[in-house]
């Protein structure tokens, strides 16, 4: 019998998982390495750009997000990028704008320490032309992001990118050694009506996962998420050999979200992973 795999996942907290708390100004966003470290005991979080305020290139606010996250003795993973236009639009400028526009990401997750960026692979036309258009601009992105040594990670986030099929043959048409997945365990809606199975996508992205999202919506008595077999997840990540960060991103409406985190945290113990 073959020796058995150890696995040594770490527990971080995505900025998401406190999206409400942010917007209602509960907390700002220089104190998320704080709330993570001094409220749920974690040591590694995973920045939202949307909360940065339209800061990403000022070079003092994230001097001092940097510090934050020191003097928490919080290590930043990577900073999830959104609304920063179509790096697989149709129209060449567009994309090529795209491309320009999340660069500046680039430095803020450098200056932050992080490993990488996350992108959304969004695009128009048939899936073929959508995983062209999309390898294109993530490409060229990605040449930028390895002078900086960074990765550029992408997430099943609606649309085509919720088929782990059409994901992977992505990876494949890229071909960059920095660029890999960041599998949602619940993004796999593609249309209002279409939904990807969940088991199937993930493990379709999972030879190219750089980091996960341990998506949760709501806990039974029992403490297990009420949507997500997470025993059955946990399965596909160990066939994978899956040993990198396990990002806490609770979205349930039903409860608050502090008491959704503890929960995910717990679930997340149970199964193995270090806080």
């Amino acid at each position: 019998m073959p020796p058995q795999k150890f696995f040594d996942r770490r527990t971080s907290l995505a900025q998401w998982s406190l999206h409400r708390t942010l917007k209602a100004g509960e907390i700002a966003n220089i104190d998320f390495p704080t709330v993570a470290r001094e409220r749920y005991e974690l040591g590694a979080v995973e920045w939202v750009s949307t909360f940065f305020g339209g800061r990403v290139l000022d070079e003092q606010y994230l001097v001092e997000l940097r510090a934050s996250a020191d003097r928490s003795g919080v290590r930043s993973v990577l900073i999830m990028v959104d609304g920063e236009g179509d790096l697989g639009a149709a129209d060449a400028a567009a994309r090529k704008d795209a491309v320009e526009r999340h660069t500046r990401w680039l430095h803020a997750a450098s200056v932050l320490g992080c490993f990488a960026i996350r992108v959304n692979a969004r695009s128009e036309g048939t899936p073929d032309e959508q995983r062209v258009r999309s390898a294109e601009g993530i490409g060229m992105l990605a040449d930028r992001a390895l002078a900086q040594g960074l990765e550029v990670i992408v997430e099943n986030h609606g649309g085509i990118s919720s088929n782990g099929s059409w994901m992977a043959a992505l990876m494949k048409q890229v071909g960059r050694t920095n660029v890999g997945t960041l599998p949602d365990f619940g993004n796999f809606k593609i249309t209002p009506t279409e939904h990807y199975d969940r088991y199937t996508g993930i493990a379709e992205m999972m030879p190219w996962a750089r980091d996960v999202s341990a998506k949760t919506y709501g806990f039974g008595a029992a403490g297990n998420e009420t949507t997500i077999d997470y025993d059955r997840v946990f399965g596909i990540l160990d066939a994978a050999g899956y040993n990198g960060y396990v990002g806490i991103e609770f979205e349930g409406k039903g409860m608050p979200e502090h008491a959704g985190i503890l929960a995910t945290k717990r679930l997340l113990e149970r199964l193995g992973v270090r806080a």
